[in-house]
């Protein structure tokens, strides 16, 4: 069986995780190289998950004519050119999320991968979470009538960097966090989104105003076929990682997730305890490595993903038009960013 030689570039958390799963979880896989561009990093990851070289450059990794496809988790900002690199290298690309802090920075992504005539998918793993694809298939059985509101929770127990929480280089809670929200809530409503209106503030971090940042926020959604949506994202979570979403219909409703972690209750005199949610990484375990798994299957079969850069587009787009509300303080049309 045909199998796909595979290169990461970005070798951070994130391009941690990706690396366990292309070594230990993914199928008809090669995982040849590692590339970083912090010392000695790259070397380490590749040795720990058994990729046969390592490079500070990317375009290094680039060039070498036995790599076919590449995956992508290097910081928001480098997300374009480095997809642009790849694409004129002609290599097969999984990126990380948001594919770009602009729509423009979409657009110029989106028209190398055209050109050059290579597959491009973008990481919303939710769309590959048991949970969120069962919801998807039983709204469009029709089971709880016609979608008319949606109600989407996205809640870290923890504060990031103030580095990381930098509005230029993460687009800030909205852009970065809510873009999950985004993307899942126009899939599941089968609608694009027409207008936002953001609130927000520094309500426990009062630090993350230093870099243009919030703690909380919320976003109210109006969709093209006068469905209705609330995203409520947050930082101070410290109870657990909270990803709830909630699909109200016309003839019922579908909620997706839990905070509880293990299936063990607690039960003691007046009190029912459960654990919950440490983080992403649980929750998201098994959706994360389907999605690599679709990438890897799609850039063999020369097919399409189900995530195209089109969805990126749209979700980025919904990010800069709730930050936009929040600075001008003002509900924003979607076709103002487009």
């Amino acid at each position: 069986m045909a199998k796909l030689n595979i290169g990461l570039i970005g070798a951070g958390r994130m391009g941690r995780v990706f690396a366990q799963h292309i070594a230990l979880s993914a199928t008809r896989v090669r995982f040849v190289a590692v590339a970083d561009t912090f010392p000695g990093v790259a070397a380490e990851v590749a040795a720990q998950f058994g990729a046969e070289r390592s490079y500070t450059n990317h375009l290094d990794l680039l060039e070498q004519n036995d790599i076919q496809a590449v995956v992508i988790v290097t910081p928001t900002g480098t997300h374009v050119d480095i997809v642009r690199d790849a694409a004129a290298a002609g290599k097969q690309i999984f990126c990380e999320k948001p594919l770009s802090l602009t729509v423009s920075g979409c657009d110029e992504a989106l028209a190398a991968v055209e050109k050059a005539k290579v597959i491009l998918q973008v990481g919303f793993m939710r769309r590959f979470d048991p949970a969120y694809r069962a919801a998807k298939e039983r709204i469009l059985n029709g089971e709880i009538g016609d979608p008319v509101m949606i109600k989407s929770l996205g809640r870290d127990p923890r504060r990031t960097s103030l580095e990381f929480a930098r509005r230029a280089n993460s687009g800030g809670i909205l852009l970065d966090m809510g873009i999950h929200d985004f993307d899942s809530s126009r899939w599941l409503m089968g609608s694009e989104v027409h207008r936002v209106y953001s609130e927000g503030g520094c309500l426990v971090f009062p630090e993350l105003k230093e870099v243009g940042d919030l703690d909380n926020a919320c976003v109210n959604l109006k969709f093209v076929n006068g469905a209705l949506g609330n995203i409520d994202v947050s930082r101070n979570a410290v109870y657990g990682y909270d990803i709830r979403t909630e699909v109200l219909g016309s003839k019922g409703a579908i909620q997706i997730g839990r905070l509880q972690h293990t299936p063990l209750l607690i039960l003691t005199p007046n009190n029912v305890a459960h654990d919950t949610l440490p983080y992403f990484t649980e929750r998201y375990r098994d959706a994360y490595a389907a999605e690599l798994q679709h990438f890897i299957s799609c850039a063999l079969e020369d097919r399409q993903p189900e995530v195209s850069g089109a969805d990126a587009r749209m979700a980025t787009a919904i990010g800069v038009a709730a930050t936009l509300s929040y600075d001008e303080q003002r509900p924003v049309q979607l076709e103002e960013v487009l």
